[in-house]
Parts: structure tokens; sequence; C-alpha cells
């Protein structure tokens, strides 16, 4: 019985999985295969830049994800307390509450770094300027709102990080609690 491939959204998600779990000096074309369930011709059919290509379209498809579910309502909306609320819930969705690791931020500290620093760079930076933006209109002062706005994004990554690491999910939902009353306090 032949198999049907998937479409672009759902091929990037698995290759995204691959990513997660073996890295991308890990992440083989055998291995990215299996999951897929594409010979290695398709997957050159659908990537001709092989691996780098592979990675490169997660990353942008992991940005469009939050540049629809997370810096649009923190740039766009008219309440920028409902947009950090936003931010939040669809941060702890997205990374599944701490069971889920921030592939940009792995890449980040990856070998591979340097292969993707445009990107990286870009999805946290837009993260940042955002949410500053967001507290800014929310009655912060602009160096205050920019301050925090960069520790609530490390935080958020470090807790990723944390809960990983002690293998406790609660860290990451600790976490986000503490941003939350911090954020959204009124100036």
């Amino acid at each position: 019985m032949r198999r049907i491939a998937p479409d672009r959204d759902q091929l990037l998600g698995i290759i995204a999985e691959v990513f997660r779990e073996h890295g991308y000096e890990g992440a083989s074309l055998a291995l990215i295969g299996e999951a897929t369930g594409l010979g290695k011709g398709s997957l050159y059919h659908f990537f001709p830049g092989g691996k780098e290509e592979m990675a490169r379209a997660v990353i942008a498809h992991i940005d469009g994800w939050f540049e629809d579910n997370v810096f649009a309502t923190l740039r766009d909306g008219a309440d920028p307390l409902a947009g950090i609320e936003q931010m939040l819930a669809a941060t702890d969705s997205y990374f599944r509450s701490g069971r889920r690791v921030c592939l940009i931020g792995a890449f980040a500290l990856d070998e591979s770094r340097d292969l993707f620093a445009g990107q990286i760079g870009s999805y946290f930076g837009r993260w940042v300027v955002h949410l500053a933006g967001a507290l800014e209109r929310s009655g912060h002062p602009p160096v205050e709102a920019g301050e925090l706005a960069e520790e609530a994004v490390a935080a958020i990554q470090g807790a990723l990080t944390l809960a990983r690491a002690a293998n406790d999910l609660d860290v990451f939902s600790r976490a986000l609690r503490r941003l939350r009353i911090r954020l959204l306090a009124k100036t």
C-alpha cells in the first residue's frame, strides 16, 4: 500500500521533532527519512538544500507560528495587557507546559548556531522588542519595559531548560505564573 506524503506543515513538524530529539548534527537524513516515511530522493525534492534547508524551513515555520500567535498579539492588540496574557498562554501551549524544548533556543546553543544566527537573532530579538512595546503601552517606562521584556524571554527559555534538566515540568509552570504576576502588574 502506497503512503501518502504529508503536507509541508506536517512534514516540517515531523522534521522539527527529529531535530528536537537528536539536535542538528545528530539528525541524519536516515532518521529524518524514517520519521517522515520519505526516501532521500523525496526529501531532496522537498528540500534541495538538504538538512540545512530543512532546518531553515523548520525555524521559519516556528517563527511564523510565533509571529501569528505571540508577536502579532503583543504588537497589534488594542489592549497590551491582553496581548501579554495571550503571549503567556500561547507560550505555555506551544511548549506544552514545559514538555517541549525550544528548538530555536537549542539551535542557538548547538554547533550549528552560526548557520542560523540571523534567523535565531531575529526570532528572539522580535520577541523582546514586541513584548517591550506592549509593556511600554501598558505604562512601563521605556528602559524598564525593555529590561523586563528581556528578562521575561530569558526566564521562559531558562525555565524550559531547567524543567527538562530537573525532570520537573512544574518549574516551567511556576516560572510562567511568576512572569504573569510581574508582567501584568499595575505600574
